[in-house]
């Protein structure tokens, strides 16, 4: 058995085909990502990627629909949606990306 701290990793990336990572993985990747009331991940796209973010814990708004989302929500973005996410509340998510592909995130 391996053990990891999640504060040793980048930006909650814990598994996918990057250093350093508990699982390295070329077909996906999975995250845990906290943010305060306020923060904001910038408008951005994956060309191959579909996304999947579960909404652990807060309120959370994602610009593109307008729509707010909490506990429990599962978000699936296909590849070549934008999204801009910003946590109206303290807020948790689990991200899982697949495949697990160096430099596919692009602006806007």
């Amino acid at each position: 058995m391996e053990r990891h701290r999640l504060q040793d990793m980048t930006g909650g990336w814990f598994v996918g085909n990057f250093e350093p990572t508990a699982l390295k993985l070329e077909h996906a990747e999975v995250a845990f990502k906290a943010y305060k009331a306020g923060d904001r991940e910038p408008c951005h796209h994956h060309k191959f990627a579909t996304e999947v973010t579960l909404i652990v814990r807060g309120i959370c708004k994602f610009h593109e629909t307008g729509d707010t989302y909490a506990d429990g929500d599962i978000l699936v973005i296909s590849p070549d949606e934008s999204v801009e996410f910003h946590a109206l509340t303290d807020c948790e998510t689990v991200v899982f990306k697949m495949p697990s592909l160096t430099g596919d995130k692009y602006d806007g």
